[in-house]
């Protein structure tokens, strides 16, 4: 016996989502754990470098396990006119349609919803690894520094190391709208969103201060060339930033962020510009 594991994250033109993809992990640990020899077959768009569907011959397996997402269209079609000679099971499936030749291609549905039938979803079978939460906090072009202004490419660098990284990003915002729901409206909200991350990424200078604000370390880069305004707030906050050129240094960037996740936060202090205010309105108290 030997199975080819598939689902919509192994089709060309399908998509790999969290649910998907968990799913065939955990119908990969079942199958490990009962001793069945198998290989998962994943779209060449997701993983380039790893078995695809037209790499796997038919004639190679005697099984194919189509797990989670619905069961519907010409690519699940596909698999059964490709793997005629293999006994066909779909698990884990929604079926929006039982008479879809989709469906009725299979030898046995084992569906997680069908109109009648309700079952746990399958990614619930399978263990997930604690993974470090980064907020990313990219500052605009900024016309002010003029020339000096490198953010295109201390972001395409910087963005282009976090993807081939294993954190789970999450791009932040500063930018503040009222009838937005993809932005928060008021400080406080975001405020209380960076607090939730393990560390901050950030060419912003309030992504550098509420990141410091929450107790959250930060990796601030400085997108002009010389150094401008995050710079300085580092300099203030006692906190270091990497320069522009840094940025493409990725085993820096690695030993930084490295360094951030277990950096103790001191508490900012106040800022004296305050106190500074106050006694040029009404006078030292």
């Amino acid at each position: 016996m030997r199975v080819l594991l598939t689902g919509w994250a192994s089709f060309l033109h399908g998509e790999a989502t969290a649910g998907d993809v968990l799913s065939l992990r955990a119908a990969a640990d079942a199958l490990t754990e009962a001793g069945i020899d198998h290989r998962i077959a994943w779209s060449p768009g997701f993983r380039p470098a790893a078995l695809h569907l037209p790499d796997a011959p038919p004639e190679d397996y005697t099984h194919v396990v189509f797990a989670c997402g619905p069961v519907h269209g010409p690519q699940v079609r596909s698999l059964h006119e490709r793997y005629a000679g293999c006994r066909r099971i779909a698990v884990g499936v929604s079926v929006p349609d039982p008479e879809d030749p989709a469906v009725t291609g299979f030898h046995r549905v084992f569906p997680r919803d069908d109109g009648g039938t309700a079952e746990l979803d399958l990614s619930l079978g399978a263990s997930v690894s604690p993974t470090p939460v980064l907020g990313v906090i990219l500052a605009p072009h900024q016309p002010e520094y003029g020339g000096a202004g490198r953010h295109g490419a201390v972001h395409e660098a910087l963005t282009g190391w976090l993807a081939r990284r294993d954190y789970a990003r999450v791009p932040l915002d500063t930018r503040l709208a009222h009838e937005d729901w993809e932005r928060c409206a008021t400080p406080d909200q975001f405020a209380a969103l960076v607090s939730k991350m393990d560390a901050v990424v950030t060419t912003r200078l309030h992504g550098l201060v509420f990141g410091l604000k929450a107790g959250v370390p930060v990796l601030a880069v400085d997108p002009v060339a010389g150094g401008g305004k995050v710079t300085a707030q580092g300099k203030a906050l006692d906190w270091p930033v990497l320069a522009t050129e840094d940025v493409r240094d990725t085993a820096l960037l690695d030993a930084r962020l490295k360094w951030c996740l277990a950096a103790p936060v001191r508490p900012p202090a106040h800022p004296p510009s305050l106190t500074a205010l106050v006694d040029e309105l009404v006078g030292p108290r």
